[in-house]
């Protein structure tokens, strides 16, 4: 007995150590969350417009969200090292060839395919792993994880910027593609999954657990309200993400340097949504979590509408929260996906649930860049907010309601899987 509380302490340890590891894992391909700062210098060397600036930014997420689910499988058969490892070559030579590229067609293939390719590789493995070290835990652990990927330009935007200044954007390429390299290469090193012994000491005990492959998942309806709401959370954060400065100024009459300051503040409960939406997984279950995110938006999108000149607290909280529940929709998702789906799948299965962050961020620019084009003001944005949060409300109160566990029953007729709810 002794021995096998020692066993499990020690592997604490290491699941502990490997959420450190995957948080600076998450910090270097974090990173793209400070492409604002290459726009700019991107315009002025190869005189082209705003458009033509967020074109590898916009094909960066395509790439990275779609490349999820194929990337899932790669994991179980290279395991999590020599997986990570792939998506750090794509991830270095895109870096590369972006510094050689003079043409914005050339960095959005070499930049966002390239690079989108690489973190859609990686991104999966340190969750993917610390959900199996800790399943009890798992909804925190994944948020404190997750929290390097929000907070990154925390560390790497001063840093990029200050490149930028010095060697200008094509050398900062290739620095940060070494950099990033050999920073992810000695974390990923002792990345593993738990071994059977280890699997037993840290399984749920819950007999009731599912483990749903991922041709049956895509046959439910959990998985399509999950990726709805999952779609519809990403959207309004990645809205008001790519807004904040422009809105700040225009709306709120901010001078660039303060809104600059106060995106950095912004940046900071992105990050702690994370740890904090998933804590609250692990505790209240997915439904609760999903309804308090949609509550907060809608409260924050109310009292967004009472802004204009001067009301820079009001503008600071109702902004602060939004980027907290964007932050806190990138816990939300990979908990709820375990918790639902199960385990053993997890990797798999999240690959393709993720594919609704892709969707999400292109809509979210679409519909930003048609309410200020066609209505004038980015103050109207707070009304389609406000009627997704309420849509997706109902879809995951109509699905995904659970004040209760999960089983499974298998239709012999149809051979297709049914839910059954039981009470807690």
């Amino acid at each position: 007995m002794a021995s096998k509380i020692q066993t499990q302490k020690s592997n604490e340890i290491i699941a502990y150590l490997y959420i450190l590891f995957g948080f600076l894992i998450y910090m270097c391909i974090g990173s793209i969350y400070s492409w604002s700062l290459f726009r700019k210098p991107l315009e002025e060397t190869l005189n082209i417009k705003a458009t033509q600036s967020g074109l590898p930014y916009m094909t960066f997420l395509l790439i990275f969200s779609f490349t999820m689910p194929f990337a899932g499988n790669l994991i179980e058969k290279l395991k999590p090292f020599r997986t990570i490892l792939l998506g750090n070559i794509f991830l270095l030579f895109g870096f590369l060839l972006a510094s050689l590229s003079r043409k914005i067609f050339h960095i959005t293939i070499s930049y966002g395919i390239l690079v989108g390719l690489g973190v859609g590789i990686i991104y999966g493995v340190p969750i993917g792993v610390i959900s199996k070290w800790l399943p009890k835990k798992r909804g925190l652990a994944m948020g404190l994880t997750l929290a390097g990927f929000g907070a990154s330009p925390f560390a790497t935007a001063p840093l990029i910027r200050h490149f930028i200044s010095v060697y200008g954007p094509f050398l900062t390429f290739k620095i940060l593609g070494i950099l990033f390299f050999f920073i992810i290469l000695i974390f990923s090193l002792p990345l593993k999954f738990p071994d059977h012994s280890e699997k037993t000491i840290n399984q749920d005990n819950n007999k009731d657990n599912i483990d749903i492959d991922t041709k049956m998942m895509l046959k439910t309806k959990e998985f399509y309200s999950l990726w709805t709401c999952f779609m519809f959370g990403t959207l309004i954060g990645l809205t008001i993400i790519g807004i904040t400065s422009p809105f700040a100024q225009e709306i709120v009459g901010i001078d660039s340097k303060t809104a600059a300051l106060l995106v950095s503040l912004f940046a900071v409960f992105n990050g702690i949504g994370r740890p904090l939406f998933g804590f609250l997984t692990d505790k209240l279950k997915p439904f609760k979590t999903i309804l308090l995110s949609y509550i907060i938006i809608i409260i924050s999108s109310i009292l967004g509408l009472l802004l204009n000149s001067g009301k820079i607290t009001l503008f600071a909280v109702v902004f602060s929260l939004l980027w907290l529940t964007l932050g806190g929709w990138l816990a939300i998702a990979p908990s709820a996906t375990s918790i639902i789906f199960g385990a053993k799948y997890y990797v798999q299965n999240y690959g393709f649930v993720y594919t609704a962050y892709g969707v999400g961020a292109i809509l979210g620019v679409f519909l930003s860049g048609k309410i200020r084009d066609n209505l004038g003001s980015y103050i109207y944005i707070f009304y389609p907010l406000i009627f997704i949060s309420i849509l997706g409300t109902i879809i995951s109160a109509t699905f995904l309601k659970e004040s209760n566990y999960i089983t499974k029953t298998l239709n012999p007729q149809k051979n297709l899987l049914s839910w059954k709810y039981r009470k807690d």
